[in-house]
């Protein structure tokens, strides 16, 4: 007859960690897919007001943002609202190099659809932003589009 060996030595078998490293490189791949990056650090503060007729912007990635609002630091840039194109602040003049170099940053066949959105501090006077208006309709940039929150229903 045969040999039989004794079961009283159970062991536990080692743990493979060879698909480990694999495991966490789909991870970091898949974050790094899905994350987006901020595009601008913002310099100014901005409260938008309230809109009771509010739609989604369908392409986000085919926007061009001007921030407008008083500085986070006051003592450094005053008090006084400014308009911030990307990270910097800019003149109202400044306005038309910046959407010209939108438009050469996207595909000929997006820039039709480019929609420049103005994120505007809810105190900043309407006279700026009818400034900033006529500066976009003298470089041809009409589709504009107003950043605002939803209100809250009203109840009567």
């Amino acid at each position: 007859m045969g040999k039989f060996k004794s079961e009283d030595k159970k062991s536990v078998p080692g743990f493979n960690a060879s698909s480990m490293s694999d495991i966490i490189f789909m991870f970091l791949f898949f974050f790094m897919v899905i994350s987006t990056m901020r595009e601008s650090t913002l310099f100014v503060k901005i409260t938008v007001p309230q809109g009771s007729e509010i739609q989604k912007l369908e392409k986000k990635s085919l926007s061009s943002n001007i921030f407008v609002g008083v500085p986070i630091e006051e003592k450094k840039f005053g008090s006084a609202p400014r308009i911030q194109l990307n990270d910097q602040f800019a003149e109202i003049s400044d306005i038309r190099a910046f959407i010209e170099a939108e438009r050469a940053a996207r595909d000929e066949v997006d820039v039709p659809f480019l929609t420049t959105t103005l994120k505007c501090d809810k105190d900043v006077k309407m006279g700026d932003i009818s400034d900033i208006k006529q500066e976009l309709r003298q470089v041809g940039a009409l589709r504009i589009m107003y950043a605002a929150s939803r209100r809250a229903k009203d109840t009567y």
